[in-house]
């Protein structure tokens, strides 16, 4: 091992519950949603002030159950609410662009849900526009906003792990029949759903892709069913990512160096443990995290976002839209290899 200390650096994260407090509004009143206003409401001072839907019922049977002041059923107007100073853009895939666009317009921070668009394009055309209202816009790909995150860049800062060479990193899950993965008109597939992880992983620690040979399977129900991609990156490093609707996997991603592996222990994309071992095995050190689900882990993010708005910033370095578009980037071409047409699911690109 590199590095001879004999403990991982202590996370740099600050507690939540000191983040400014600003007044959010929730546009998609859906699981990933619910599971934010709780994550927010148990562990921060953050403020939901109103939540949107295209249907007025469901926006106040939301309002409701969380203490919501305002329901609207509309997008634009959740947008043009007055005491909103943040949106939260939890819509179905194919809508990130639109939704992000209209409350930019509006004058709102946006803080857009993984992934931030369908394509590199549309998140370029998402930063340009952030760019130009000089508003905070951010991709909310929650793990790299998580205290275990911070403790892995220190890693790689410190150089515990030698030159790092290679990354590795799947994810799987199981979906029962209905469920809106299997949905071409809602980019369905593992790819942006799952796949986002690993293509976020590995981009972030290695950079964009310099070359990628992707294999795929295509499910009878009209998506894709699983995906495999290796690339190579600058210097000649490596990664290897997978993703499948068929079942649970490892969900672990391993950075390879010439002096130790770090193990992102499973599951990777939520709070937990790391650990690193020496390349010849001798020595092992572990962070100790609780395995947490999204309602212990999501504020991160929003607490990140109030931080830097309060400061006049514009974006996070945790994950910023360059990052994001890095990361479709691969997606991209992962997609034109399998033939994954979003176009012919009436989809825009």
């Amino acid at each position: 091992m590199a590095d001879q200390r004999t403990s991982l650096p202590s996370p740099r994260t600050p507690n939540a519950m000191d983040a400014p407090p600003l007044r959010w509004g929730v546009m998609g009143p859906g699981w990933i949603a619910e599971k934010f206003v709780e994550s927010l409401q148990a562990h921060t001072r953050q403020e939901v002030v109103a939540v949107g839907s295209r249907a007025l019922p469901r926006a106040q049977d939301f309002a409701e159950r969380y203490g919501i002041a305002t329901a609207t059923g509309s997008y634009a107007e959740l947008a043009q609410c007055e005491d909103v100073d943040i949106v939260y853009v939890a819509s179905p895939h194919p809508a990130h662009l639109e939704h992000a666009l209209l409350c930019l317009d509006a004058g709102k921070h946006v803080l857009v849900e993984k992934p931030i668009a369908l394509s590199a394009a549309q998140a370029r055309e998402i930063a340009d526009k952030a760019a130009v209202t000089g508003l905070y816009c951010a991709e909310a790909l929650w793990t790299m906003f998580l205290p275990k995150w911070d403790v892995l860049r220190q890693v790689l800062e410190l150089g515990m792990l030698g030159e790092v060479k290679a990354v590795y990193s799947d994810y799987g899950e199981y979906f029962e029949d209905g469920h809106r993965i299997f949905d071409a008109a809602l980019a369905g597939g593992p790819l942006l759903d799952l796949g986002t992880y690993p293509l976020a992983f590995v981009t972030s620690l290695l950079g964009a892709h310099e070359s990628l040979v992707a294999l795929g399977q295509t499910d009878p129900r009209g998506v894709n069913g699983q995906i495999g991609a290796t690339m190579t990156h600058a210097d000649g490093t490596q990664s290897v990512i997978s993703t499948t609707l068929y079942g649970t996997t490892s969900n672990e991603v391993k950075i390879v160096g010439t002096e130790a592996v770090l193990t992102v222990e499973p599951v990777h994309n939520g709070p937990g443990p790391l650990s690193i071992t020496s390349a010849d095995g001798s020595r092992t050190l572990s962070y100790d995290e609780p395995v947490g689900d999204q309602v212990a882990g999501l504020h991160f993010q929003a607490a990140e976002a109030a931080r830097r708005i309060t400061a006049g910033e514009t974006q996070t370095p945790l994950r910023t839209l360059e990052s994001s578009i890095i990361s479709l980037e691969a997606s991209d071409e992962i997609r034109r290899q399998l033939g994954i047409d979003f176009e012919a699911a009436g989809l825009h690109e």
